[in-house]
């Protein structure tokens, strides 16, 4: 079955990306393989990281795209697979994985929105760094390690009290209804270090 995706040259993307199994841990638990994987797909594939937060079994990214690319569906690609072949081999693999020869630690796709404005930049991120406490890890975002909110906090571009009064009711973040599907850029300069 072939999906229909966003295909626009240099857009920024917001992704979701899960692990097969929702149970595990493996991506804090690997984190330094996942932060080296990604090093090396920018390095090949450039592209620019927005905002990021790693769970223990799913992710949410914003990425950007070089003005003269669109083929972001590489890049994870890339990513997952160069995380899973540096993990050993301790997962069940069912008979349509093994024919694929395929590994048993990410779902196999992943959920994709073309971000369409500065608001729908902003909201995305804010749902990205208020993601660990929606989820219950922590009680303020800045008390999750594996997130760019620290980057955001150090470069000026949000309080280091970010968050720290609202709660899931209050929070207003991801896609809103009535948004328009423009293809702009949204406007950052990208300083970050997480990645």
């Amino acid at each position: 079955m072939q999906y229909r995706r966003s295909d626009i040259k240099g857009g920024t993307y917001f992704f979701t990306v899960n692990l097969a199994e929702r149970n595990k841990s493996l991506l804090v638990d690997e984190f330094e393989i996942l932060r080296e994987v990604i090093n090396t797909v920018k390095k090949q594939h450039p592209f620019v990281l927005d905002a990021m937060v790693v769970l223990p079994e799913h992710l949410h990214a914003i990425l950007t795209l070089p003005a003269d690319e669109k083929d972001f569906a590489t890049r994870w690609m890339l990513i997952k697979s160069g995380f899973s072949r540096q993990l050993p081999q301790q997962e069940q693999i069912n008979q349509s994985r093994k024919q694929k020869g395929e590994r048993n630690i990410w779902q196999r796709r992943y959920w994709e929105h073309l971000i369409c404005n500065n608001n729908d930049f902003e909201r995305h991120v804010d749902y990205i760094h208020y993601n660990p406490v929606k989820h219950g890890y922590v009680k303020v975002a800045v008390d999750w390690p594996y997130s760019t909110i620290h980057e955001y906090i150090k470069k000026g571009l949000l309080d280091k009290n970010w968050g720290h009064d609202n709660d899931d009711a209050g929070m207003q973040f991801g896609e809103s209804v009535g948004v328009r599907h423009e293809p702009q850029q949204a406007a950052v300069d990208n300083p970050l270090g997480f990645i």
